[in-house]
């Protein structure tokens, strides 16, 4: 296969680069990047000089760039995870995760379209906004956002969709809970942890900390998406979870105790602007009709990723200084 990975440098991106390499070794990937804050090459500098990898920095609403890298580079699938991400960005400044987010993925599916290419929307378990104390997002659950982010990722989804309705493109969306693991911006509230408990500062939590998410080990949704790709019916949904549900505080004082740190550090901030109760993902899909199962408990995947943190401390103190 000849894969166009957009946002390939970021968090998600550069561990299902790796994933796929190593899983699949005969195939070729052009990672499309525009190195934002949050893309970083240092997590693929192992590929700097294999063969079966490219790096080209570019936006993905370039749209002439990206038709001739597609044409170029004889892609057959894209994957796109480029977008702009972080809730807290939204709420303060909407402008860019419309342009990207949307735009950039119309963008995508007209050259798509255009030369009939497989594509994969990697999108989120947001889409579906905020759960109670029961019950689980569903692939029928009906969409409604509840930030600025969670809103540009829905529109996208329905613009994919409107690509398989409409002219019959090979698509396919997944929709994925909290992912953490290696390579994550350390803005996000498992690094941020993980690094300020190293650093003994203290570990700021939205509001009671009672906030409850479904975590998913990075490695797991690779694998996920892997299956997507190979086995995945044109026009479907996948949801992605990760079955370990757990409160910000939970996390935050599991992450505390593997490092020994003090819970004293622990320290409640103003809540965040519409922050969405519970998400809870049923992957009862793609485990029925493509045989996924995730690996990692979330003892285990947070032990491996402190690990990684604590071991690769050169990645995040580059990125926290600037």
């Amino acid at each position: 296969m000849r894969l166009l990975v957009t946002g390939g440098a970021g968090f998600i991106g550069s561990n299902f680069i790796h994933y796929f390499l190593k899983k699949h070794p005969n195939s070729y990937i052009v990672n499309f990047d525009k190195l934002t804050y949050a893309g970083n090459l240092d997590n693929l500098a192992n590929l700097q000089y294999s063969k079966y990898y490219t790096f080209v920095r570019g936006d993905i609403t370039n749209k002439e760039l990206v038709n001739y890298i597609v044409m170029t580079q004889k892609i057959d699938t894209i994957v796109n995870f480029a977008a702009e991400s972080h809730v807290d960005r939204s709420i303060t400044n909407s402008e860019e995760f419309v342009k990207t987010n949307i735009v950039g993925t119309q963008i995508l599916l007209d050259i798509a379209k255009y030369y009939s290419l497989r594509f994969i929307q990697i999108s989120t378990d947001e889409v579906y906004g905020s759960l109670g104390e029961n019950g689980y997002f569903t692939e029928d659950t009906p969409l409604s956002p509840n930030s600025p982010y969670s809103a540009s990722k829905a529109s996208a989804d329905l613009l994919v969709r409107s690509y398989h309705k409409t002219y019959g493109l090979n698509v396919n969306i997944t929709r994925c809970s909290n992912n953490y693991g290696p390579f994550q911006f350390p803005e996000k509230l498992i690094p941020l942890m993980i690094i300020n408990t190293i650093q003994g500062k203290k570990l700021p939590i939205y509001g009671n900390g009672k906030n409850i998410r479904d975590w998913l080990h990075v490695e797991d949704h690779c694998s996920a998406i892997d299956l997507v790709i190979h086995k995945g019916i044109a026009g479907e949904i996948y949801n992605i979870g990760g079955h370990n549900e757990q409160t910000n505080i939970e996390i935050v004082e599991t992450i505390v105790n593997i490092l020994g740190g003090s819970h004293s550090l622990i320290t409640y901030v103003p809540d965040r602007l519409g922050h969405d109760y519970r998400y809870a993902i049923d992957s009862s899909k793609i485990q029925n009709e493509l045989g996924w199962n995730p690996v990692f408990s979330i003892k285990e995947g947070l032990e491996e990723t402190i690990l990684w943190y604590k071991k690769n401390q050169g990645w995040w103190e580059k990125l926290i200084t600037g």
